[in-house]
């Protein structure tokens, strides 16, 4: 079994052959990692804390505009009482407003506030930012490996699609 020490030095390896694939999945896990841990850094400096289930809910919204609460919960994979009291919480808040549908008379649509948008915007700005600071401490060839192996890495996710 091989292991990966989270030791926060930017040194870890993981320990066993360095070059299998499973050796490869664990250091890139550890990388995943940190930049989730960046990722909700950053999000939580914004001038309004949502949650990361409280973001990942308006970036749908965001992308599917007029989406019913069914098509929120599939999309997040949760309950529709969960996906109700999560929109309850983000309406109060300003950041979604809830409509009837034109046609449907049952059916409410979902869509964001231009506070809404606002917020998304400051939380991607400031993910960028925190990003970016991190590549600009990398060394220029690293970079380039790092987009080289990212498109590699989406190029064979999709032909395993």
């Amino acid at each position: 079994m091989f292991v990966t020490r989270l030791s926060g030095s930017g040194d870890d390896q993981a320990s066993g052959p360095g070059d299998d694939p499973l050796s490869l999945a664990l250091e890139i896990a550890d990388a995943a990692d940190g930049l989730a841990n960046l990722w909700s850094v950053a999000a939580q400096g914004a001038s309004l804390r949502l949650s990361p289930h409280q973001l990942r809910a308006l970036r749908i919204m965001e992308s599917e505009p007029g989406l019913n609460l069914t098509a929120l919960a599939e999309g997040m994979e949760i309950g529709l009482p969960t996906a109700s009291r999560l929109c309850d919480r983000l309406e109060a808040a300003g950041l979604l407003e809830r409509e009837l549908h034109p046609q449907k008379r049952r059916e409410v649509r979902l869509n964001l506030t231009g506070h809404g948008r606002q917020v998304l915007g400051e939380v991607a700005s400031r993910r960028s930012r925190a990003l970016a600071t991190v590549l600009a401490a990398m060394e220029s060839a690293d970079r380039d490996a790092l987009r080289r192996g990212m498109r590699a890495f989406l190029a064979a996710q999709d032909r395993a699609s």
